[in-house]
């Protein structure tokens, strides 16, 4: 089973000269393997490593306490109202919102950019309703 993470795990950080000298002060190819420049050159934050994964942990430590509270059953069921839900099919030129979804992930009561702020490519152009249920059920 696995733990119960508030904060995601940090990411496994790739050997460097630094870690990998050996006595002479050279990288130690048999033992970590052979010297690579990209690994070294690529400079990811740990923050922002977190930051990208907040959302999975978070949700995954919800499903592990609902699994030790009342059982396997209920993160399945969880789970399983998620992926009916998320199979919703949409009128092809209105604009995607689930909000089925975000009720069960627990995003009702947040706001967020995306919800208020459209591109004004969407707002201007005409919607030819009849055209894109064509196209869609391939009339």
């Amino acid at each position: 089973m696995e733990p119960l993470r508030i904060v995601p795990a940090r990411e496994n950080k790739p050997a460097t000269t630094q870690d990998t000298n050996n006595s002479l002060g050279l990288h130690d190819t048999l033992q970590y393997g052979p010297r690579s420049l990209a690994t070294e050159a690529t400079n990811k934050s740990h923050v922002k490593h977190r930051l990208e994964n907040w959302e999975a942990t978070q949700d995954n430590l919800k499903l592990q306490m609902h699994r030790q509270l009342f059982g396997l059953h209920m993160p399945m069921r969880i789970l399983m109202e998620r992926k009916l839900v998320s199979q919703n099919s949409h009128m092809p030129t209105l604009p995607q919102s689930n909000l089925h979804l975000d009720i069960l992930m627990g995003r009702d009561e947040t706001l967020e950019c995306p919800d208020f702020m459209m591109p004004a490519s969407e707002l201007s152009q005409p919607h030819d309703i009849h055209a894109d249920m064509e196209k869609k059920l391939r009339m």
